[in-house]
């Protein structure tokens, strides 16, 4: 029950709280209420929130209340102890638990600190934003509620708030807060020297509305508002505020119409009190009273309203003082320290100026009487003096018509600076007051007071828009201030008499230690063009995150060198660096700071498995990428080549740092791997760009000035050492394998033998290294691979024949022809080639039994897998190749002529070579070797009749099936056709060379021919065999030799006369009839007529058979 009812109190007092919030808020008793971002009415604002102390300081000091300031207040304070204000001030409640805070502190608690009020802020001369102190815990709660232990504390009461007037004299605070997050404008400073009395912003910006009141004065528009109370103060200060509570919204407030409805929301916006500016209207009113034909504006503002307006128009004295002292500062400066005319060598005027001056501050210091009789008098001595300096004839008026106290030039366009910023919304300063067509038309009654022209005037708009631009980031203000800078007339474009004006116009400012001479337009443009170059410097970093503000600022930038090269004195320094130039400076500058900053992470990154040039390059690709997308295109509206200075820069600013590795690199190593690559890429993406930016011929001029990296070339080297080295091994890994080589086949189904194996697995692992180094190659390495791979398969196919025994050495020696007599030197011949040829049968007996059928079939199996896997290893080495090099590389090589199907053409070559001899080997080995006996000794002997070719088909057969059995069927009709051919040449050797024991008659013809077809059938096996047509073209030759033996002999002994005469072509020539066969047919012919003629003829001796 208690509980409820707590609660119940609880939601009481919350809602009084908010009943007595919205009065305050809603009355007359705060000068002014500023809404919170985003809030438009009372409704919009959480109560709740809202610090009451804040609010009754405010009330208490007319001050203006900022809603969003009393929040952060209340938010501050809500974590301390709540002060008991209607107790002793030493009462507090504690925030912590009493029991569990632990036991109380054993030392004395720490002095409270005297609160010293803060000192008189006094900004720069320079335009700058000022920084906001942010008031510490002590000197907020003191400020805001005297003190702790004040003995005059007390709470405010109704009566309190009811004699509040919001028409008394209280001065608002000068300092104006943003009512966005102010961006610090620090180093955006007009180049003007400071004011040497100290002058304040808020002394300028009162001084420049008192300046606006007596201009509009001379229009006639100046009145003096009533000053009667409202009964009503809540409804007066809801129409001030234009706000309306029924319906949540804002609305215009009514303000008068014309130019007296004007000033007064001019008088809002210049945050000017409304006693001032009574006060104001008033003294200038009583100024002009008496002269006669006298307009306001051309009045000595400050020194009339010194004049007419007494101390107790004030609440109070210190109010008067400060007053006081601004406007003598303002007359000082305008007509002393800063005057359009000079006061000639002597400078007795502006001694007696100062010293009046001084007297006036003096005269206050003095006993009333006394001290008003001195001010009065140094009043009328300042008059007579200040009168005729200031209406002295300059800028071509004629005397009288303007007042020139405010020409010192520097002093009238901070004036008019002031009053330029009027035209920004209070609520949103990054927007410009929907007046601001009316407050710019009413500012043209100033110039002739300030000495304004057209160019100054847009020259002062640019800058006021520009530093808002800058403290609000508001993008709609930059293209305001674009506007206004394109509209400053050009030097041909300005009248005479204004192009004499500003070129008197010019200040000295002292920047590191000497000083420069500004002119007017350089005091104004040179910090603008400044401020863009600073951030276009660095572009990188300042637009990071939206890179399409970038395109303003390069606008602000030219624009205001353009105006600056009219300039005399900055001519001839800008002429060098054309606009172009200029925005390669940028790119340069930028670039160069963005790679230190990619080369600082880099250095500072812990990525232990990649080198820092690595890392360095792929960043530095990053950058290349993001600059060429986002800000080049930028860039490019200006410089058509930007992409290319962009890419240059970055591939030299990498280069100096690659030099000194490339510089070292002597051996493939994890190093070169990781860098090269990365390099090469950003190497060829850099080409890339610069080809893409201009055309052919245009980009080889200028990727000709680049000092290329040479990644392919230094990499090439390094990759040639470790091919070569590779190819090395491989020779080492063949000879090992062929050694060990036993020539049995793998398996059934791999019936090769295991050194080709090995030999591919080496080769193998050595291209998959090839490709693994992932380092920049060119053609010229993978041809040193290529050719060292393809030389390695031919020392494999040669060392498989290299051991082979010739041909010769399997056939048995011809025996000596009979009847056939030779000279003395030629039966020595073929006693001596008899013999060695025994000696050979018997040296290389033992070799020849050693490769025995099955292993010659063997060894042409391997040479078989060898070349078909070397088609697939071929097209996978280019098709790796292929997709590691670019399709521009491969569209090179191909013009170069390099042909992929060529690169093994040695081996193939090797290989073909070798499995023709071992088939040709294994053939004559067969027949002339395996079956001497019963083919070649055997055969025919005693006669055809007794001895027959059938009886060789079993055997031939026996043989046949071994080659079947173990070779691979792609080599079978080759190896079968050496078999063929070798049988036809035994055959022909039996009836040819058959020796002395070997007798043919005519009648023997027929059944040669029946063998031969025999041998034919074999072969052919009823189609499972040779093809037909081969073995008709093979045997073609025997059966034309068969066939003579079936002639006379007459015929013989006269077909070879004929041979022997050279008669080949006689209508008696028969086919295999050359004299050499029919020499050899005779002396096998068992007949006398042969044997005479051999005799007579050819002198053979007889045979001893």
């Amino acid at each position: 029950m208690e509980e409820e009812n707590a609660i119940e109190l609880l939601q009481r007092y919350r809602r009084d709280r908010q009943i007595l919030l919205d009065f305050v808020l809603s009355g007359s008793l705060i000068k002014k209420v500023v809404m919170p971002p985003g809030a438009v009415t009372l409704d919009d604002v959480d109560l709740d929130q809202v610090s009451v102390d804040y609010v009754l300081n405010c009330a208490k000091k007319g001050a203006l209340l900022e809603l969003s300031e009393a929040i952060r207040d209340y938010h501050d304070l809500t974590g301390f102890p709540q002060m008991n204000n209607s107790g002793s001030g030493d009462e507090f409640f504690l925030v912590t638990d009493l029991d569990s805070s632990g036991s109380p502190p054993k030392r004395a608690p720490p002095p409270v600190p005297a609160f010293t009020p803060p000192p008189v802020y006094t900004p720069p001369a320079v335009i700058a934003p000022v920084p906001i102190p942010t008031p510490s815990l002590t000197e907020t709660n003191v400020s805001r509620s005297e003190s702790f232990e004040s003995s005059h504390a007390r709470e405010l009461t109704v009566d309190d708030i009811e004699d509040f007037d919001d028409d008394v004299d209280v001065e608002v605070n000068s300092m104006r807060m943003s009512r966005r997050n102010p961006n610090d404008a620090a180093d955006l400073a007009l180049k003007l020297p400071s004011f040497s009395t100290g002058i304040t912003d808020d002394d300028l910006r009162e001084t420049a509305y008192e300046v606006l009141l007596a201009c509009a004065g001379a229009s006639g528009g100046l009145i003096v508002p009533s000053t009667e109370k409202k009964k009503d103060k809540r409804s007066k200060l809801m129409r001030k505020l234009g706000r309306s509570s029924k319906s949540g919204i804002v609305v215009e407030s009514q303000r008068a119409p014309g130019l007296v409805g004007l000033l007064e929301a001019m008088r809002v916006q210049m945050e000017i009190s409304e006693s001032m500016d009574v006060r104001t209207r008033k003294g200038l009113l009583n100024a002009l009273s008496g002269k006669v034909g006298k307009r306001m504006d051309t009045l000595l503002v400050p020194l009339e309203l010194l004049s007419c307006i007494s101390k107790t128009e004030f609440s109070d004295r210190k109010a008067f003082l400060r007053w006081q002292k601004r406007q003598l500062n303002i007359l000082e400066e305008g007509l002393i320290n800063h005057p359009v005319v000079g006061f000639g060598e002597s400078g007795r005027k502006a001694s007696e100026l100062r010293i009046l001056l001084s007297k006036i501050e003096e005269s206050e210091s003095l006993p009333p009487s006394t001290g008003e009789l001195q001010r009065i008098e140094c009043l009328r001595s300042l008059r007579e003096i200040a009168i005729s300096l200031a209406e002295r004839p300059a800028r071509g008026d004629l005397t009288g018509e303007v007042c020139h106290w405010a020409d010192g030039y520097h002093l009238n366009v901070r004036l008019y600076e002031k009053l330029l910023l009027s035209v920004f919304d209070m609520l949103d300063e990054g927007k410009l007051t929907e007046e601001v067509e009316e407050i710019l038309e009413l500012l043209k009654s100033t110039w002739r007071v300030l000495g304004i022209t057209e160019t100054i005037h847009y020259t002062c708009f640019t800058w006021v828009l520009f530093r808002q631009y800058v403290i609000t980031s508001e993008q709609g203000m930059l293209q305001h201030a674009i506007e206004q800078l394109k509209k400053i007339p050009l030097k041909e474009q300005r009248g005479p008499q204004e192009r004499l004006h500003l070129k008197s116009l010019h200040s000295e400012l002292e920047e590191e230690g000497s000083f420069r001479d500004f002119s007017f337009l350089k005091s104004f443009i040179v910090p603008i063009q400044s401020w863009a170059d600073k951030l276009l410097g660095d572009y990188h970093l300042h637009f990071s995150e939206d890179p399409r503000k970038m395109g303003n600022i390069v606008t602000v930038a030219m624009l205001s060198r353009r105006l600056l090269l009219e300039e005399s004195e900055t001519a001839a320094e800008s002429m060098s660096r054309t606009d172009k130039e200029q925005i390669e400076f940028y790119i340069l500058s930028s670039l160069k700071n963005a790679f230190s900053r990619v080369l600082h992470s880099v250095e500072k990154s812990d990525r232990n498995h990649e080198h820092p040039l690595a890392l360095l390059a792929e960043e530095t690709k990053k950058l290349l990428k993001r600059d060429s997308s986002l800000f080049i295109p930028i860039l490019s509206q200006r410089d058509a080549q930007a992409s290319i200075v962009s890419a240059s820069l970055l591939h030299k600013l990498y280069g100096h740092r690659l030099k000194p590795f490339l510089d070292g690199v002597e051996h493939l190593t994890e190093d070169v791997v990781s860098v090269f690559p990365a390099a090469n890429s950003l190497e060829e993406y850099i080409l890339t760009l610069i080809t893409s930016a201009c055309e052919e011929l245009g980009a080889d001029i200028h990727i000709r000035k680049l000092a290329l990296y040479q990644i392919e070339s230094i990499s090439g080297t390094l990759v040639l050492r470790w091919v070569n080295s590779q190819l090395g091994r491989i020779l080492g890994w063949v000879e090992r394998a062929f050694q060990q080589e036993r020539w049995n086949p793998i398996s059934p189904q791999q019936r090769h033998g295991s050194s080709i194996v090995e030999v591919y697995r080496i080769v193998e692992e050595t291209v998959d290294q090839f490709f693994a180094l992932q380092v920049p190659m060119r053609l010229t390495e993978l041809n040193c691979l290529l050719r060292g791979i393809d030389n390695a398969f031919q020392v494999y196919a040669n060392r498989i024949i290299e051991n082979m025994t010739n041909k010769e050495d399997l056939i048995p020696p011809l025996p000596i022809l009979t009847r056939y007599t030779k000279e003395s030197g030629i039966k020595a011949f073929v006693k001596k080639e008899i013999f060695d040829s025994k000696m050979t049968d018997e040296r290389r007996s033992s070799e020849i039994n050693v490769l025995t059928t099955p292993t010659l079939c063997v060894q042409l199996n391997t040479l078989y897998y060898a070349i078909s896997q070397l088609n697939k290893l071929e097209d996978s080495i280019w098709d790796r190749w292929a997709s590691k090099k670019n399709q521009k590389s491969m569209d090179e090589e191909s013009k170069s002529g390099t042909k992929k199907k060529e690169s093994f053409d040695g081996s193939r070559k090797d290989i073909n070579t070798a499995t023709d001899r071992i088939c040709e080997f294994t053939g004559t080995k067969i027949v002339f070797w395996d079956l001497r006996e019963p083919f070649i000794d055997g055969l025919y002997k005693p006669s055809v009749f007794h001895s027959r070719l059938e009886a060789l088909i079993e055997p031939l057969d026996t043989e046949l099936s071994k080659l079947c059995d173990i070779i691979v069927e792609p080599l079978r009709d080759r190896i079968v056709t050496s078999l063929l051919q070798a049988s036809l040449d035994g055959l022909l050797r039996v009836i040819l060379d058959g020796g002395p024991s070997r007798l043919f008659s005519t009648s023997d013809a027929k059944l040669l021919e029946e063998d031969l077809e025999v041998l034919k059938e074999f072969f052919i096996s009823g189609g499972d065999g040779l093809p037909r047509g081969v073995v008709e073209n093979l045997v073609a030759h025997v059966r034309d030799v068969i066939k003579l033996h079936g002639y006379e002999t007459r015929e013989l002994i006269e077909d070879l006369r004929s041979a022997s005469g050279g008669n080949m072509h006689s209508s008696r020539y028969k086919p295999g009839a050359d004299s050499k066969t029919l020499l050899r047919i005779l002396c096998h012919r068992s007949d006398s007529e042969a044997s005479q003629f051999l005799k007579k003829q050819y002198k053979i001796p007889k045979s001893s058979v």
